[in-house]
């Protein structure tokens, strides 16, 4: 089934913290609409967490928009980092916004496109004597900054002339002074107890090709300054952050207090998502791309926003599971069970039904007569009529799943046994009459007689509990099934400590088992999907052509997405 691009609509009203505050400028008449933006740095490609906060940010306008505001979000690229960043990394952000169902105003917007204005704001702050350049080495400057017990020290060339600084800093613009050799600071409070307030570094000297403007900048703008006056030169009312920048909060407030910028928007902080069995820090997700530990970023494995689109999630499904963790200040630790339990709600009905035998054994139907024995179609989705039918042929030789015989069954056993009946799914009761071995004694092939008094009814004087799904082996086609688990095997593979209390390599807990490839056959009518179709595999789960290997018209490659049920529960 294709993926849908179209933005959600708001069905429900979403309530936390930040819809108060919102609520309450909207009111109170502080603001008239809303402008949020989404911020990412291009170093890298978007993980689960970003598409929390994506969720959050064009959530609010798109919620407040049918609500009557004229609210807006930006998609804005933090580019201040040129050696890390790539224009595949800004491409493929912009990919992940639309397919999870949203759209930014205006273009696409870049810290880059306010370098000069920002260089010009750092000028305006050394006129008030509110900034200097520094030459400390970066050792002196962590020496001189002091810790939580200890206050800084200021800086020997704190107190240079506002002449002075100009003239230097203008000449770190020009390419005068060697990469590291010297910074613009801020001129705040070395004894501050926020270590963010002790004078931090505003611009650096970095001589590296930057992916928009080339070599045009020698120096760079540091992140805290670059933010806060790129949001107010943008409108935006509410900055939102995860809680790790409530800290540097002081500091985005004091940047925008001692500029002349006529905007100063509010930063709000929330939790960041911790999501269990994976890693979303860039840096190890990157480890796993670069040391081929995975298969690349978009490896159905990965939390990363192309991976779990390769995987098979549905953009609703990731929608539903941002809303259930909800927005707060307490922190957001989420088993991936949610996640994959928000996914399979959404699928459930909008995956059309097909069957698939992923082990199969081959089953004679020693009583077939080709001509008289009958077929019968079968809806796509029990509860969609509108998604159509299918014919379901037989024939003499059918595939059914390993699992679905046993020679000494358990009790409660429900499938099938030697001499016992079991009805095929939208066909015939049969009855396993023999079975046959290779010399290794496994199973092969089983002989059954099929009852063709039951096609499409019951059996007379017996009752038969059991369904299982089958195919055709006449009819079926050939597929590659990639089976996906869980690439970790501990909740939390970035915070498991030695008996030495140091960290262990988060990738010594890699899932050996985490990908399994078989080959395996499903219905022909799946022969001419496109990528990313979802199907439901009766009885087996959610699976989903892989929108890189997988063409209509070829062999199919399937990605198993999620099992109909947690299997991962705890007992």
């Amino acid at each position: 089934m294709s993926t849908s691009h179209a933005s959600p609509a708001a069905e429900t009203e979403i309530k936390n913290f930040i819809r108060t505050v919102i609520d309450a400028d909207l009111a109170s008449g502080k603001h008239p609409r809303t402008i949020t933006r989404f911020p990412p740095e291009p170093n890298g490609y978007l993980h689960v967490g970003h598409a929390k906060s994506i969720c959050l940010n064009f959530g609010i306008k798109d919620d407040y928009k049918a609500r009557g505001y004229a609210s807006e979000c930006n998609l804005r690229f933090d580019d201040t980092n040129p050696e890390k960043e790539e224009d595949e990394y800004v491409q493929a952000i912009q990919a992940d916004v639309r397919w999870l169902g949203f759209d930014w105003d205006g273009g696409v917007r870049y810290a880059s496109d306010y370098f000069e204005r920002l260089y010009q704001y750092a000028e305006e702050l050394i006129g008030k004597g509110l900034a200097f350049v520094c030459e400390l080495t970066p050792e002196q400057m962590r020496e001189y900054r002091g810790d939580f017990q200890v206050p800084g020290r200021n800086s020997p060339f704190r107190d240079r002339t506002v002449e002075d600084n100009l003239d230097l800093f203008r000449r770190m613009r020009a390419g005068e002074f060697a990469d590291g050799s010297r910074t613009l600071r801020l001129k705040i409070d070395m004894g501050s107890p926020n270590l963010n307030l002790r004078d931090p570094v505003i611009y650096r000297i970095r001589r590296a090709h930057h992916h928009r403007t080339g070599d045009a900048w020698c120096i760079y703008p540091m992140y805290d300054y670059t933010h806060c006056i790129s949001d107010a030169l943008e409108g935006i009312t509410h900055s939102l952050c995860t809680l790790e920048f409530e800290d540097h909060r002081p500091l985005y407030d004091w940047v925008l207090d001692n500029v002349t910028i006529g905007c100063h928007p509010q930063q709000i902080e929330f939790s960041r998502l911790e999501l269990l069995y994976t890693v979303t820090s860039k840096r190890k997700l990157n480890q796993l791309v670069t040391e081929a530990l995975v298969n690349g970023w978009d490896d159905p494995r990965m939390p990363t926003v192309s991976g779990m689109r390769r995987r098979g999630y549905s953009p609703a499904g990731i929608r539903l599971f941002a809303e259930r963790c909800g927005i707060s200040k307490t922190p957001n630790v989420v088993d991936l069970s949610v996640l994959e339990g928000a996914v399979r709600e959404t699928l459930e009905a909008e995956a059309p039904r097909v069957m698939a035998v992923l082990d199969p054994i081959k089953v004679t139907l020693t009583n077939f007569e080709p001509g008289t024995t009958g077929s019968r179609s079968a809806p796509f989705h029990p509860h969609h009529p509108e998604f159509g039918e299918r014919e379901v042929p037989i024939a003499r030789e059918i595939y059914i799943e390993r699992d679905d015989f046993a020679e000494v069954p358990p009790p409660g056993w429900q499938r099938l046994t030697p001499g016992g009946e079991v009805r095929l799914r939208y066909s015939y009761v049969i009855k396993c009459d023999e079975v046959v071995k290779d010399a290794d004694g496994r199973v092969v092939e089983l002989k059954c007689s099929l009852d063709p008094a039951t096609l499409g009814q019951n059996p007379v004087g017996r009752k038969v509990k059991g369904v299982i799904h089958w195919l055709s082996a006449e009819h079926a086609i050939e597929a590659e099934v990639r089976l996906y688990e869980r690439l970790f095997t501990v909740e939390r593979p970035d915070a498991v400590r030695g008996e030495d209390g140091q960290y262990l390599d988060f990738k010594q807990f890699i899932n050996t088992e985490s990908l399994r490839v078989v080959t395996g056959y499903v219905e022909a009518c799946v022969r001419d999907a496109a990528p990313e179709s979802r199907y439901q595999f009766e009885r087996l789960g959610y699976f989903v052509t892989d929108r890189r290997d997988h063409a209509a018209g070829g062999r199919p490659v399937f990605n198993r997405t999620v099992g109909l049920k947690d299997s991962w529960s705890k007992s």
